[in-house]
């Protein structure tokens, strides 16, 4: 289900109402923490019962993200920072996540912080803004608009405030650039429904997707789309012959592959960009753009072919099972690290 929300997004996503938006952040649950245990809240309190010491408080929510780290190259668990020593060495890191793990997000941030800390210059790349709000990214991030206002004028993702405030934040206190990656959902809807000759109708709006867009309705990145897409028919399914099922799949997968290529293209042009420094992209998206190395990770790839590119994907699985998970021949594939989280009950989803 997490891959098929990945590509369906155009069609299925609506953008949250600004004042529902701003009510997430309102009444919004603790924000994740990363692994580290200074990320609890820098609050204290006299204890009554030692005269004259201070302590720090306890946070409600904990701190504690279990983890487990694969190496794929290796064929080794391994830890979360040889991962991070090597992931600081690239010049374009994927975070392949899956959007409704709490945990998922939580590691993300560690993995900003534990690059912050190695003196890693970086740019956060983001599948969840689009194109047409990187002025808007950017005069927040500057600190000339609130965040009210950022918000209505974003259209950021329903679960932003748990999910991706964290990193926008975290960027924001280290002056990091942020890249609206990603192509306006209107547009790829158009190419879902009326296929890539919706782009070439367009006027200015043209520059807010790929200008170079490679979408061969063929191989294995478009075969995987076309069995995710089985898995959940949609209303129609059963009347529909087998050329229009496979006339819709393929509209469906010029759009997704409208995506990749607009975010890969968002990715390699925030590389070349000026900046003193050479820094490393960190691109945060759903797996299913950056697993086995297809999708967004392929066409980046394509972008900067003298580059390092290192992928991460992150699996939850059950409590459980955290600590006897072994990697299925598939996912030996799936990216270079390996990330197994807990993933969170069905009724926390």
């Amino acid at each position: 289900m997490i891959l098929l929300f990945a590509a369906l997004l155009p069609l299925l996503q609506v953008p949250p109402p600004a004042s529902s938006a701003h009510k997430g952040l309102t009444h919004m649950a603790p924000t994740p923490m990363s692994v580290r245990a200074s990320a609890t809240p820098r609050m204290w309190v006299r204890a009554s019962v030692i005269p004259r010491m201070w302590v720090r408080a306890s946070a409600l929510t904990s701190s504690y993200i279990p983890e487990r780290v694969y190496d794929t190259r290796a064929r080794a668990f391994t830890d979360f920072e040889v991962m991070l020593a090597d992931a600081a060495r690239a010049d374009v890191l994927f975070i392949g996540e899956q959007h409704d793990d709490a945990n998922t997000h939580a590691l993300e941030l560690a993995v900003l912080e534990g690059l912050t800390r190695r003196n890693v210059p970086l740019i956060l790349s983001l599948e969840m803004f689009e194109r047409d709000v990187q002025d808007t990214l950017d005069r927040y991030l500057a600190g000339t608009i609130a965040e009210e206002e950022f918000l209505k004028s974003s259209r950021p993702w329903p679960r932003y405030a748990t999910d991706y405030r964290p990193l926008v934040e975290f960027a924001r206190a280290q002056r990091m650039h942020v890249v609206a990656a990603n192509v306006p959902r209107r547009l790829a809807a158009d190419v879902s429904r009326g296929g890539l000759a919706a782009l070439e109708a367009l006027a200015s709006d043209r520059a807010l997707a790929a200008r170079d867009l490679q979408c061969p309705t063929e191989g294995e990145y478009y075969t995987r789309f076309v069995a995710q897409m089985s898995g959940h028919p949609m209303p129609g399914d059963e009347q529909a012959t087998p050329e229009q099922t496979r006339a819709r799949n393929d509209r469906f997968y010029l759009a997704q592959c409208v995506k990749d290529e607009t975010m890969a293209e968002s990715i390699a042009t925030a590389f070349a960009a000026p900046s003193g420094a050479p820094r490393t992209i960190v691109h945060v998206t759903g797996a299913f753009h950056s697993d086995f190395a297809e999708g967004t990770a392929a066409r980046a790839r394509r972008r900067l072919p003298d580059r390092r590119i290192v992928v991460i994907s992150v699996l939850p699985v059950p409590s459980g099972q955290i600590d006897t998970v072994r990697p299925t021949d598939a996912d030996m594939k799936r990216a270079d690290f390996l990330i197994y989280s807990v993933a969170p009950p069905a009724s926390e989803r």
